[in-house]
């Protein structure tokens, strides 16, 4: 897609050596001595929970016939193992992330998950809710750095809920701290202060190695983009704030390409909707970055729009569309596929490195959309409306009408 492929993602090389610079496991690289008749790999999906299901069973079928489509003597070949996650493991096991979930999504080349949680499960104790089960996932992949994009495409521009002259030509990238902060700080927990009444309290907190690791992805980021960094945090408040920009401001003698400046996280709020084109790259903290890349995102016109990669140094990455389980749509083929469908070309390519592939469900996707067809969600006047289903079936089509192109080349 042309916006999407504007963006750093394709650049970075996190498919055969991960941020901070460790190399793919052996079994990983041993995928990549097969014979140059097929490379084979292994996927865990993870449905979830709502539409999750839903849009994975498309984006499955994308990636396999992708996949397949190398040309004459080259196929990629992607063996599938589904497991529970979320609510549905919590219907199931009891837990939101079984142990079997995690030692498959551990022992295999790439992660892709749907969505989680949902009305059902908002009651629960903490530690028995869907999004604990995420967290969990992302501890035990031990991935740290969280890429969002969000870059307005021309077919969708006029789906974005800001004037077209302010979102025309948006593409930013959101690099998010993701195992960190008050997500994950302690103590944290309830308790009553000296008047007797009951509090709850959470704890933001970071290390001066947590800090440049993800600093330095987004160095690295800005680097292959337009050379622009800007840092988000409430300095002027919070210690946590403090250290954050003093070991980032540190961190920026080593890349002295990169234009780096700051900004309060309330005005970078403003910002994002006043004149969200003055942004490149975004890297900011746990919280921070949560609410922000879903700000960004509708700037695009909708959040069915937008994949995301999880990364860290070793291991499986974590591919997932940013929007969430809606399960006020669920089972209706209502939901738009299209994110996870992007996140599986990004599943491709940094998990996998087989970028040809990733081009080509990227291709799909825009044509697809040149062609008019769009789900509710970003459904304008003059286009034709389609459900989650048959968008699935025109990208397929799209992937398929490349099949005679790759039996010539």
């Amino acid at each position: 897609m042309a916006a999407l492929q504007a963006t750093p993602l394709k650049t970075l090389a996190f498919s055969r050596r991960r941020a901070g610079g460790a190399a793919l496991r052996p079994r990983q690289m041993a995928s990549f001595r097969c014979s140059a008749a097929a490379r084979s790999y292994n996927i865990t999906l993870l449905p979830g929970d709502g539409i999750g299901p839903e849009v994975v069973a498309v984006a499955k079928d994308v990636l396999s016939l992708a996949g397949a489509l190398e040309g004459k003597l080259i196929r990629v070949e992607l063996r599938f193992q589904e497991k529970l996650m979320g609510g549905s493991a919590l219907d199931a096991t009891g837990v939101p992330l079984p142990d079997e979930t995690l030692a498959a999504a551990r022992d295999s080349d790439a992660v892709l998950l749907g969505a989680i949680g949902g009305y059902k499960w908002d009651n629960n104790e903490k530690h028995l809710k869907p999004e604990t089960g995420l967290l969990q996932l992302r501890a035990g992949l031990r991935v740290f750095a969280n890429l969002r994009p969000a870059a307005v495409l021309p077919q969708l521009v006029d789906a974005s809920t800001l004037k077209k002259e302010v979102a025309e030509g948006v593409d930013i990238m959101v690099v998010r701290e993701l195992t960190g902060g008050i997500y994950f700080g302690k103590p944290r927990g309830f308790g009553t202060n000296d008047n007797g009444e009951e509090t709850g309290f959470n704890t933001e907190v970071y290390s001066a190695s947590e800090i440049d690791r993800i600093a330095r992805v987004a160095f690295e980021v800005a680097r292959k983009r337009r050379g622009k960094l800007c840092s988000v945090d409430k300095a002027n408040v919070l210690e946590a704030s403090m250290l954050w920009r003093r070991r980032v401001t540190a961190l920026a003698s080593e890349f002295p390409d990169i234009e780096l400046s700051h900004m309060y996280v309330d005005n970078a709020a403003m910002q994002l909707v006043r004149n969200p084109k003055q942004f490149d790259t975004i890297v900011t903290n746990n919280i921070f970055g949560d609410i922000l890349s879903d700000e960004a995102s509708m700037i695009t016109g909708s959040i069915g729009m937008l994949p995301s990669a999880s990364v860290g140094e070793s291991g499986p990455s974590l591919f997932e569309p940013i929007h969430g389980s809606a399960p006020d749509i669920a089972g209706q083929d209502k939901a738009n596929p299209l994110a996870t469908i992007l996140s599986a070309a990004m599943l491709l390519r940094y998990g996998l490195g087989e970028e040809n592939a990733a081009k080509r469900i990227e291709a799909a996707v825009t044509e697809t959309l040149n062609q008019g067809f769009r789900t509710g969600d970003i459904y304008s006047p003059g286009t034709t409306l389609v459900g989650c289903k048959r968008m699935g079936e025109e990208v397929l089509k799209t992937v398929e009408s490349q099949k005679a192109v790759a039996a010539i080349n």
